[in-house]
């Protein structure tokens, strides 16, 4: 190495040493010692949810960790989540710098990664008056039913002898449904579930910023070593925020130029772009950038999570036939062979709305939450928390925690209904047991959009099918590893036969 790359390693060791002996001796949260400069970050290992899980069993459900210079507190179980995310939300509703919302999310002007502030509740504000109120909800229905029915029509042309890629097709469907609600118009393919190259050119980047922004960037925690990049974090992110912005500068430009040609009459870019030139109640204006980001928060929180979500679901199905034929039984007798499931059929269905949750507790779409920040030292549980602190509440160790949940580790839906164990249990932020989407005010804005799309495409595809593996794959061998990320991936794609079993009506043309 040269001279100056090691002069600006010493000085950082040095500004290391300083900062640990500039600590006060406020009690701090139990967890390993940490290795010189970086920290606990060896500890985390390819999958920092297990790791982190492990470690709780050690030093308890609050635990301190130090990653480089940063300090880190993880919640491990229900209780202490709550005492973060309800009794000091306020405290932990920012932030803490990070490498992903720098480089690829507009440099924090999108909604998931801007500081809590009136540009954040302006954002919060337009998304959940025109995109996630229940009347917005309501108007694009049809939107939601129609993607699912097209996903549905290409399963059923399928070709007996080749697998189909569930997963994929379940990303062009989820990104469709998202560019009609957003844009006007579908965004890849032309909805026959084809294997359309600008299809998985997306998919490809929304996989590609899942993993990278669940990657623990050192530069992160030391930020004097930023310039360095030594993981090759920046350098990745900087080229697909690239490749991102072209996408999205496009569809914008596009719109401002060609309107509503073509395109549905009612879509969220029309409203940003009225907003921008006329504001809203309070007079805040959108910028050009604020809408490519919040398009970009849509666009990857919004297809990939549910997406994964549904393919982890039938997957287990396939694991557990018993739990498939009570299903499929009960969508026969609310719905019949004849008909596809359509939302407003969803509430008279306990038993797929318990295999859901059961799903979001085994499969939670995020593992570890998206980081907040303190923006003031405070105490929780006896132990001092120190001021920008950044807060990990791991959800999926919490959703496996055999003192809330009985058989944590199974497959089990009937505990979510009436007379289960954990009966009442909801994913809506007030259980925090089962806290999939996050609690207080940083839960996921889209929650509601969420649950509607993963419960009709849950319960449209184990109507209308039953499933093969591929290759003669028999369920109990069915590979259930996870691949860490931001989001949580199979670590293999789930291919599937699919067969029809519904009146050959019920498919449409």
């Amino acid at each position: 190495m040269s001279p100056l790359v090691l002069y600006f390693i010493a000085l950082a060791i040095f500004l290391y040493l300083c900062f640990l002996n500039l600590r006060t001796s406020h009690r701090l949260p139990p967890g390993p010692k940490p290795w010189p400069l970086v920290g606990n970050l060896p500890h985390l290992g390819p999958k920092p949810h297990h790791s982190m899980a492990a470690l709780a069993q050690k030093y308890g459900p609050l635990m301190h960790l130090r990653m480089g210079l940063v300090d880190v507190v993880v919640a491990a179980s229900a209780s202490v989540a709550a005492q973060f995310l309800k009794a000091h939300d306020a405290n932990f509703s920012s932030r803490p710098p990070n490498s992903g919302a720098k480089y690829v999310a507009y440099n924090y002007q999108d909604l998931v990664f801007a500081p809590y502030g009136p540009r954040w509740r302006m954002l919060r504000k337009i998304s959940s008056v025109h995109l996630f109120s229940g009347k917005a909800l309501d108007d694009f229905r049809h939107v939601r039913q129609e993607e699912v029915a097209a996903l549905t029509r290409a399963l059923a042309r399928a070709s007996p002898t080749e697998a189909v890629n569930l997963g994929q097709l379940l990303n062009v469907c989820t990104t469709n449904t998202i560019g009609r609600v957003m844009l006007g118009r579908r965004v890849v393919g032309d909805g026959s579930g084809g294997r359309d190259q600008k299809a998985v050119d997306f998919q490809s980047m929304v996989r590609e910023l899942m993993v990278l922004s669940g990657v623990f960037n050192i530069s992160d925690f030391v930020p004097a070593l930023e310039w360095l990049d030594l993981q090759g974090v920046a350098a990745k992110m900087k080229k697909l925020h690239r490749r991102f912005d072209a996408f999205l500068t496009e569809i914008v430009e596009d719109h401002k130029i060609n309107g509503f040609n073509g395109a549905e009459m009612h879509n969220m870019l029309s409203t940003l772009i009225s907003l921008k030139e006329e504001g809203d109640s309070d007079g805040l204006k959108p910028t050009d950038t604020e809408i490519k980001a919040l398009l970009l928060n849509m666009f990857t929180a919004g297809t990939d999570t549910s997406a994964s979500t549904v393919e982890w679901a039938i997957a287990e199905l396939i694991r557990h036939p018993r739990v498939l034929a009570k299903v499929q039984q009960e969508l026969d007798s609310v719905i019949g062979r004849e008909r596809l499931v359509t939302e407003s059929d969803l509430a008279q269905l306990t038993y797929l709305q318990a295999i859901v949750k059961e799903t979001f507790r085994l499969h939670p779409a995020t593992p570890l939450s998206l980081p907040r920040i303190a923006a003031n030292s405070c105490e929780i549980n006896g132990y001092h928390i120190p001021k920008n602190s950044t807060l990990l509440v791991n959800i999926w160790a919490i959703a496996r925690d055999p003192t809330i949940w009985a058989d944590p580790l199974k497959f089990k839906p009937e505990r979510f209904l009436a007379g289960g164990e954990n009966a009442g249990v909801d994913v809506k932020g007030n259980d925090f047991e089962l806290i999939t989407f996050g609690a207080g005010r940083r839960i996921c804005a889209g929650i509601s959009m969420a649950l509607r799309m993963v419960h009709l495409l849950v319960g449209t595809l184990v109507h209308a099918f039953e499933w093969d593996l591929a290759d003669g794959l028999k369920p109990a061998d069915l590979n259930m590893e996870e691949a860490y990320g931001l989001t949580l991936q199979r670590s293999q794609p789930l291919t599937v036969h699919p067969n029809p079993r519904l009146s050959s009506d019920a498919y449409g043309a």
